[in-house]
């Protein structure tokens, strides 16, 4: 419990530090915990030190932990197969790794079941990696355009994943770039589109995240170890 609380208060102390070289507050940024690797008893007690989002890789676990704390915000963070979409959408605050058309069709069809409207962020792979998902940048109007024909699915920002640098400060410009797509597509009036969230930062690199505009961070080994 006190490593946790200590991990916490350090990971806040650098948001807060990060938001104002940003010229922001850190009130401004969402917080997740990744708890993927986490029994359910932890989560409750980061629940108890003040964290209320969570982000999950699997649908299961997802699910599980859901069940067990369904008072705070589950986030599904990881990529999602397409049979699996009955199985987050109404479980899921917001769904980070939308990643590919048909799986944009796949939760609308979902949502038009439970006439419920799904929030997503669309991830972009702006460092072109091929083994992570992702849309390359030079896709994204096309993307956008076409989630105007879209009912029930509303795409409320970007997500990405920088590569695995060793120093989070070579994470920069990949974060640089998803920034200027949000402020570049912003200004288009797309139909079901809002791009308020940039979620981008984990353990490694939140700080550089956040100064490079991130709202939403996802932190895991920080927070947890």
């Amino acid at each position: 419990m006190k490593n946790l609380r200590d991990n916490l208060q350090t990971v806040k102390q650098n948001i807060e530090r990060a938001a104002l070289h940003s010229g922001r507050k850190a009130s401004e940024i969402t917080l997740i915990a990744v708890s993927k690797t986490v029994d359910i008893d932890t989560v409750k007690l980061a629940c108890d030190l003040g964290i209320s989002d969570f982000g999950e890789n699997r649908v299961a676990e997802l699910g599980r932990k859901r069940e067990a704390l369904p008072a705070v915000n589950w986030h599904m963070i990881g990529r999602l197969q397409s049979n699996k979409v009955k199985d987050v959408v109404g479980k899921a605050c917001l769904i980070h790794s939308l990643d590919r058309w048909n799986l944009a069709q796949e939760l609308d069809k979902r949502g038009q079941v439970l006439a419920q409207s799904i929030p997503a962020l669309l991830q972009i792979n702006i460092a072109g990696e091929e083994q992570k998902a992702g849309i390359a940048p030079g896709e994204v109007h096309d993307f956008l355009d076409a989630s105007s024909g879209l009912s029930w699915v509303k795409i409320f920002g970007f997500m990405t994943i920088a590569p695995l640098f060793e120093d989070g400060e070579a994470s920069r410009p990949v974060f640089r770039e998803l920034f200027q797509l949000k402020k570049k597509f912003s200004d288009n009036s797309y139909r079901n589109v809002d791009l308020r969230f940039l979620s981008m930062g984990m353990s490694q690199d939140y700080e550089v995240a956040i100064e490079e505009g991130a709202n939403i961070v996802r932190i895991g080994s920080a927070i947890f170890g």
